[in-house]
């Protein structure tokens, strides 16, 4: 009888871990299944900014700000235009309220941050003050410089693609 029981419990143990195993990832990267209403989520790691000509990726950073903006991007492009500030940085009106965890930070050229939960700040210098960081700017350092100082202001497009 115990041999029984230790033989069945072994057998359920097993599908037990091939059926977590084949849960989690799907063989795609960058996607995986939800078990709440058995659709596929795409995990978004970069967004886009279009300033003018040219096209910028953004590696996300992981916080309740970026998953509120990809939230919003998924119904559709946002476009706001931003302003030089101090000239470190172009800050623009997201119309748009996220999330904050702020913190203390010195930023560098090529981070964007969101300040006072509704504004994007696309800096090309540097400045310490608390803000929440949404992402990096791919790219060199003078090459985001020149897209960012090349006029004032600047309408940018936040995409997904």
């Amino acid at each position: 009888m115990k041999k029984k029981f230790v033989v069945i419990l072994t057998a359920v143990l097993l599908c037990l871990c091939f059926a977590l195993a084949a849960c989690g990832k799907n063989g795609t990267t960058g996607q995986e299944t939800t078990s709440g209403n058995d659709r596929e989520e795409q995990i978004v790691d970069t967004i886009y900014l279009t300033i003018g000509a040219h096209k910028i990726a953004v590696k996300l950073e992981e916080n309740a700000a970026t998953k509120a903006l990809v939230e919003l991007l998924q119904e559709g492009d946002i476009t706001y235009t931003a302003h030089d500030y101090g000239g470190f940085e172009k800050v623009g009106d997201l119309g748009h309220t996220l999330p904050r965890e702020d913190r203390q930070m010195t930023t560098k050229t090529g981070d964007v941050i969101l300040y006072s939960g509704d504004q994007i700040v696309l800096f090309y210098g540097r400045n310490s003050w608390s803000y929440t960081k949404l992402g990096k700017m791919q790219g060199s350092e003078s090459e985001i410089k020149e897209i960012l100082t090349e006029n004032n202001p600047v309408a940018v497009m936040i995409s997904l693609q």
